[in-house]
């Protein structure tokens, strides 16, 4: 079966009429659900994998299916009236730790394994059609190698994980394997050759800016998890470089490296405003001029670029990972080089490009088409669907 495709930026310039691979309704379906385990499914998000979750499990259970979450207590993704449910495997109190030294980090994985094995059991034993593994943890690999399986691969791979996976003569044919753009993909190749790409989407009309929404001229803006692979610092002096003004927004992660790299470069230019909400978020960037995206690392997505896109907001990037896959030539601007300059350089050029050219970027990014996707490829090996579908 053929991975989802965009339409071209053309396409949607020309408003031709666009041909989408458009997938039946499933019959609705017992899903589990395995959640990253770091920190609670609820707003405000630590990060893009607990939107992701959050989203995930409450569409499926709007198309009608039943949906449980096992993830860490605390999460709450559903809204009120659904019958979806959250299972709660890990102590709320549990503190991970970004960058713990050998021991910590040992009994860290000690910690998040065992209450992962848990979660299994619980979808083993639970009469699931399916387990959807939105996880980072091998553990999943490992024991759910007989059950339906959709494991969707939200970082570049990680050791544990193609440890397990390398061990294998060939992958289950009760598993399917998603990840969210080509770039992550050609990453995993090696170990998984069939790898379906589904890229992320975002409910779009959540982020669209307010009708006559002021723009502050001179203003930028930069979200996310404050890591040093998210690359603030270089944002900040990028931001300096160019002549804006910086708003920050987003948790603080790596306490240390706050400290030393971010605490110091913050006055009256360059502003942290703190973890705030969506409608907080959406206000600060859609009056923006330009929205900094400054990954240091292979960055598999970038859900935070592409809600900048959406609010109609240009994005200035490194070119790390996939986010020239997601700013096109239409969304942003993507620097020359890897350095403050280069992303200066790009953030001049971004605060010139017409935002709604920007917004109909994003719309190439939809929840609908990543969740018919995810259908698509259950459907290959939740056989009962196909049966259903035949019988009507």
């Amino acid at each position: 079966m053929e991975s989802p495709i965009l339409p071209s930026e053309n396409e949607l310039r020309t408003g031709e009429t666009v041909a989408f691979h458009v997938v039946d309704t499933p019959a609705p379906l017992r899903i589990a659900v395995l959640a990253h385990l770091h920190y609670p499914i609820c707003p405000p998000y630590a990060g893009g994998m607990e939107s992701h979750t959050a989203h995930l499990v409450k569409d499926l259970s709007d198309r009608g299916h039943h949906v449980t979450l096992f993830a860490k207590e605390g999460s709450n993704p559903f809204g009120p009236g659904s019958e979806g449910k959250a299972v709660g495997v890990l102590a709320e109190t549990f503190t991970v730790q970004g960058y713990p030294d050998e021991d910590r980090r040992n009994h860290q994985h000690h910690v998040l394994d065992s209450s992962m094995q848990d979660a299994v059991r619980k979808a083993r034993d639970g009469n699931f059609d399916v387990v959807i593994n939105n996880s980072l943890s091998p553990v999943p690999h490992v024991h759910l190698r007989n059950i339906p399986t959709l494991h969707i691969l939200h970082t570049p791979p990680l050791p544990r994980i193609t440890a397990v996976i390398s061990k294998r003569s060939s992958t289950s044919q009760m598993h399917r394997f998603a990840t969210v753009s080509e770039s992550n993909s050609r990453a995993w190749k090696q170990w998984l050759p069939e790898l379906h790409v589904i890229p992320n989407g975002i409910d779009l009309d959540a982020w669209c800016g307010e009708p006559g929404n002021r723009i502050n001229p001179g203003t930028a803006a930069w979200t996310g998890r404050i890591t040093p692979e998210k690359g603030l610092h270089v944002a900040i002096a990028a931001a300096r470089d160019a002549g804006m003004k910086l708003a920050i927004a987003g948790p603080v992660q790596d306490k240390e490296y706050f400290n030393s790299l971010i605490a110091p470069n913050l006055d009256q230019d360059i502003e942290y405003l703190g973890h705030l909400g969506q409608e907080e978020l959406k206000t600060l960037i859609s009056s923006r001029e330009v929205f900094i995206s400054s990954p240091l690392w292979a960055e598999p997505f970038g859900l935070t670029t592409l809600e900048a896109m959406a609010s109609s907001t240009p994005v200035a990037a490194l070119p790390s990972g996939a986010m020239g896959e997601i700013i096109g030539t239409s969304g942003g601007a993507l620097a020359d080089g890897s350095d403050s300059a280069a992303l200066a350089a790009a953030v001049l050029r971004a605060a010139k490009m017409d935002r709604e050219a920007v917004r109909q970027r994003a719309m190439l990014f939809t929840r609908e088409r990543m969740l018919d996707g995810y259908e698509a490829l259950i459907d290959q090996i939740v056989p009962r669907v196909r049966s259903a579908r035949q019988n009507r």
